[in-house]
């Protein structure tokens, strides 16, 4: 096995023949999974080929040698195994799994774990119903009846799984309607019912991305029972939980309309901040005006770092950290300059109360400065097109 540098990622075949007419690509992502890699396609071999023709795409982040296993095990395949290895893991398994979908030479897809909890046995049906039904989508689903979760380790990481998915449909009940597992990662897509270019993974909740983002117009369900991790360790942690509410936020705000709601609701939040120093500098005698534009930077400090994070997360290296901190600072702190003009503006020639004018020169200021926050510190600087991280080549080596 040779291991070549390239200028973009690109599935190279460990064996011969692609894939024919109507046949599925099963898109598997690894990560540190050589204990499982051998077994896996050995069932894949005893359930899929015989009644569907099949290729496997394996999307590798791993730093062990399972591209190597990999590449060994496919020998004994008589269908065709290739291996996608990233040396930057961008957007998590959720990222490995669009990196697949872009590559599958398919009219379906299927995507499944590689650590055999997803049973390969269940991949013929889960096109069969696909076609039987007319699906764009297919998802095997653990809370069907003849359905389980029984392969989660514990009390807790079942209660976890039942919240976020409650929390889910909670929050994208049209779609995710008909859907009754939105966090499982074992399903069928047709290739045509994804556009790759829409998604913006975040963790491993690529199911939940590809429903919200690329709307599948008919979905359909099979039941699968949750099986045991067959070797190696779950790579479900605190860090995935954290990243997964986050994707959740991202993919709420999405429209500009909720995005505003949101931006909204941060900014109330900075007065907790705000008030805080505020308390803390005149305690400390500074005089009131001074203490209320400094303790105006804690809120606005507080602000930046939750949109950031919540809200423009994939807009970030549109710009230097130091512009978007003085941009964000310019507007937040020109609200204050420009709300005392606009209550004069309205008092005085709309005639307007105190209380009115007040309330309608906070809303106006509010929309200039999510507005102005969209357009000067989060999107793209003019002649500048491609900069960011999804420009030029990705950093990607072929496994042959």
């Amino acid at each position: 096995m040779t291991i070549q540098p390239t200028g973009a990622e690109q599935a190279v075949p460990v064996t011969a023949d692609p894939a024919g007419p109507g046949a599925v690509t099963v898109v598997i992502p690894t990560c540190n999974e050589s204990g499982n890699v051998r077994e896996l396609l050995r069932r894949i071999a005893d359930a899929v080929p015989a009644r569907i023709p099949c290729e496997v795409v394996f999307v590798d982040d791993s730093t062990d040698d399972t591209p190597a296993v990999i590449a060994d095990a496919a020998q004994d395949c008589a269908f065709p195994v290739s291996v996608i290895h990233r040396d930057t893991p961008e957007g998590g398994l959720g990222g490995a799994v669009v990196t697949g979908l872009k590559a599958a030479a398919s009219e379906w897809i299927v995507v499944m774990d590689a650590d055999l909890q997803h049973p390969p046995d269940l991949v013929p049906d889960l096109v069969a119903t696909g076609e039987k039904e007319g699906a764009d989508l297919v998802v095997a689903s653990r809370y069907l009846p003849g359905g389980s979760r029984a392969g989660l380790a514990g009390g807790y990481r079942v209660a976890v799984s039942r919240g976020a998915t409650w929390l889910a449909k909670g929050l994208f009940p049209r779609a995710l309607r008909g859907i009754s597992d939105p966090m499982s990662g074992f399903f069928a897509v047709r290739r045509d019912a994804v556009t790759t270019d829409a998604l913006k993974p975040l963790g491993y909740k690529i199911l939940l991305e590809l429903a919200v983002r690329c709307r599948p117009r008919r979905v359909a369900e099979v039941p699968f029972v949750f099986q045991e991790r067959f070797a190696g360790a779950s790579k479900s942690t605190a860090k995935e939980g954290l990243r997964f509410l986050r994707h959740l936020v991202e993919l709420r705000t999405a429209s500009p309309l909720a995005r505003m709601a949101a931006f909204g609701l941060i900014g109330l939040t900075g007065f907790v901040p705000n008030l805080a120093a505020l308390y803390a500098l005149t305690g400390a005698g500074l005089h009131y005006l001074p203490a209320e534009i400094l303790a105006n930077q804690f809120g606005v400090a507080w602000n930046f770092l939750l949109i950031e994070v919540l809200l423009f997360r994939d807009r970030r290296h549109h710009r230097h950290r130091a512009d978007r901190i003085g941009r964000f600072a310019l507007l937040a702190n020109a609200d204050l300059v420009l709300r005392l003009p606009l209550i004069a503006l309205f008092v005085g020639q709309l005639h307007l109360a105190v209380l009115t004018a007040t309330a309608l020169a906070l809303l106006t200021t509010f929309v200039l400065r999510f507005a102005g926050t969209e357009a000067l510190v989060y999107l793209p600087r003019k002649g500048r097109p491609g900069t960011g991280p999804t420009a030029g080549s990705r950093t990607g080596r072929k496994v042959r």
